[in-house]
């Protein structure tokens, strides 16, 4: 598996034994619990690599894929959507057309967001100006101000 991850140029590889858990959990940024959550919830196309003694060996092809599916999520992915996605990929080759609908569509809902959190920063930042010109004025407190009855 292949993954264009947008590593940062800080990249160190995973050790060719894998990393445990905990180490995994460390350098991905998610708790352990989260780990084992994704690994439940189906959202990693392939289990980790175990030992012979059952613990569980992360390689950089796993920390590859958490990272993509931490961004996902924090873009507002659903789990069921990632899932899907996970799906597709441990299936292997020929349903490419359908995780490019997936990723495209979702990509479409991040753009609508970004859209509406842009409005609404124009608006924060039209308050500000705003503001600074009547504190500088010296009656912003006449701005949404409650009358008081007497």
């Amino acid at each position: 598996m292949t993954l264009d991850t947008g590593r940062s140029p800080k990249w160190v590889p995973a050790p060719e034994r894998g990393l445990a858990i905990a180490e995994a959990a460390r350098y991905s940024g998610v708790t352990v619990d989260t780990l084992r959550y994704y690994e439940r919830a189906g959202l990693m196309p392939t289990a980790p690599s175990r030992t012979g003694g059952g613990t569980r060996r992360y390689h950089d092809a796993d920390l590859d894929w958490i990272r993509v599916i931490t961004k996902l999520r924090a873009t507002g992915m659903s789990i069921g959507l990632i899932r899907r996605y996970a799906e597709l990929v441990g299936a292997g080759e020929g349903n490419e057309d359908e995780r490019l609908e997936l990723l495209e569509s979702h990509r479409a809902d991040v753009v609508a967001q970004l859209e509406t959190l842009t409005e609404n920063l124009r608006l924060i930042d039209r308050k500000i100006d705003k503001y600074r010109g009547r504190v500088v004025e010296g009656d912003a407190d006449r701005l949404w101000s409650i009358p008081r009855d007497a």
